[in-house]
């Protein structure tokens, strides 16, 4: 299976050349395709030299991973986080996954690294998310572009597009979680943030977004709480 992996990137070059290396040691046929918004480091540099394409849009995730997809090719796509590290075999799954033609897609069971019992619980509790069909882009989503065509594609939000995706997603197939191979995402924009103020706004941003609230609104919301500046997560 010829697969894609779409990363959206902003400032991303401690981790962008070795990420991107780890997928072509575990694949040399995959193709990688940095979806940039902008940084003002050598991300782009850096991943090219590592062997993706690098694409250039504005600070969004949606019209980021948009942008990627211009340039994929093959019959399912990727979504990975610049700072989610996938399992030796996590190419290798997606494929055994998608074998199975009922299967439109899914994602990675999640860990989150650090040892604070904050990491700990994030960790079990995306684990109760996903048994009830929830699950975000630091969980490695994976879909056949066919189905990703036929629920509309991703949409040019600047947040909660992976939220946004997975419930279409969710409504228009069988989708599996990859227990086997999960893949270790990093805990850092939660330092130096109360745990209990996390969880507020995370509940807060998805009633916000069911009733219609404005992404811009949302995405200035997000930000506001951010305490370490990251790229997309």
């Amino acid at each position: 299976m010829i697969l894609t992996v779409i990363i959206p990137t902003l400032n991303e070059a401690p981790t962008i050349g070795r990420l991107v290396g780890m997928l072509k040691r575990q694949n040399p046929d995959v193709r990688v395709v940095v979806a940039d918004g902008g940084s003002s480091d050598e991300t782009a540099a850096i991943a090219r030299t590592a062997g993706a394409i690098v694409t250039h849009g504005l600070p969004s995730r949606g019209k980021q991973l948009i942008g990627g997809l211009g340039y994929a090719r093959g019959e399912a796509v990727l979504f990975l986080h610049a700072d989610t590290w996938l399992a030796r075999d996590g190419l290798a799954a997606i494929e055994d996954a998608l074998a199975d033609d009922a299967v439109i897609g899914g994602n990675f069971r999640v860990v989150f690294d650090g040892d604070t019992r904050f990491a700990h619980w994030l960790t079990g509790f995306y684990a109760r998310l996903r048994s009830r069909g929830l699950y975000y882009g630091d969980s490695g989503i994976f879909i056949r572009r066919a189905s990703l065509a036929a629920i509309g594609g991703i949409r040019p939000l600047d947040i909660m597009e992976d939220f946004d995706l997975v419930r279409r997603m969710e409504k228009a197939g069988r989708t599996v979680c990859i227990e086997h191979a999960p893949v270790v995402t990093s805990s850092r924009r939660f330092q130096g943030r109360m745990p209990t103020a996390i969880f507020l706004q995370w509940v807060l941003l998805h009633a916000l977004f069911l009733i219609g609230v404005p992404v811009r609104l949302l995405e200035r919301l997000y930000r506001s709480k951010q305490h370490v500046p990251s790229g997309p997560v």
